[in-house]
């Protein structure tokens, strides 16, 4: 049986734009610094996290019908290839956003002074801008990465433990759900419904240790700039190591996705 299926194919491209929306939201406060709309970038990043977010918790059904599709005969290590590919996918998805993300620091920016024109509205921002002219606008924005982008940033602008604390949160966060999944297929199957439900913890850990370790530091930091208490280059630097850390992040989920399957499949015996 074939590994890459039709809903395989769906799922991957499900969550390779996801995935490469969370990751150019990080260009929004750059672009809020830049236009000097701080509160209005903050309001646009939320609207893209929110829906990433509500977006992972569609990509839990999806991803756990491949099990009925898959064969009997070595049905785990079927399932496995899967969803590895499915994690490259995310991987590949962050490079994209990489690689786009100097072409979105420009799109941000126009949004963001077209979202305070707009009074906060994000529909009629949408709105206004799927036309000829408005597409026009956004072609023009097209900017081809460079490493000349990363001028100025060097190894002192990097808040390094901010890279570490990253790099963690985003492989669990890549891997919660699927290893959920797969840690039902590992217990009892009276136990299925609990393995499948931690992923629901798992993520919920992971965006309390945003909240309280990540977006604080990029707010306050985004308020200093705008005040000159801090240069333009270390937000820079801050929305770099937090693209790049998501990137090494998706990377670190392949080598934790079976040790945290197996760890899911423990804790709901032990609960």
């Amino acid at each position: 049986m074939e590994l890459i299926t039709g809903k395989v194919v769906v799922i991957s491209v499900f969550i390779f734009i996801v995935t490469m929306i969370e990751t150019l939201a990080y260009s929004t406060r750059i672009s809020g610094a830049r236009v000097k709309l701080i509160a209005t970038a903050l309001s646009l990043f939320s609207t893209l996290v929110i829906v990433s977010r509500f977006s992972t918790m569609l990509q839990q059904p999806l991803t756990a019908k491949l099990i009925a599709e898959a064969p009997d005969g070595n049905i785990l290590s079927f399932i496995e290839e899967q969803y590895r590919i499915l994690i490259g996918v995310t991987t590949i998805g962050v490079l994209f956003g990489i690689l786009l993300f100097p072409t979105f620091v420009n799109i941000f920016s126009r949004a963001i002074i077209q979202l305070s024109n707009q009074r906060g509205s994000i529909i009629a921002l949408f709105i206004s801008q799927f036309n000829r002219i408005g597409i026009k606008n956004i072609v023009k924005c097209f900017r081809v990465p460079s490493l000349s982008y990363l001028k100025g940033i060097t190894f002192k602008t990097i808040p390094k433990r901010l890279f570490v604390i990253n790099v963690i949160i985003t492989s669990v966060y890549t891997i919660s759900v699927l290893s959920s999944i797969y840690a039902s297929m590992l217990v009892p199957k009276e136990l299925a419904q609990a393995a499948l439900m931690s992923s629901g913890i798992v993520n919920g850990i992971s965006t309390i240790l945003l909240t309280l370790f990540i977006d604080p530091k990029a707010s306050v930091l985004a308020d200093r700039v705008m005040k000159k208490q801090s240069d333009y280059i270390y937000l820079k630097s801050y929305s770099i190591t937090m693209i790049s850390s998501k990137f090494v992040g998706t990377i670190l989920s392949q080598l934790l996705f079976i040790p945290a399957a197996y760890y899911v499949a423990w804790f709901a015996k032990w609960i």
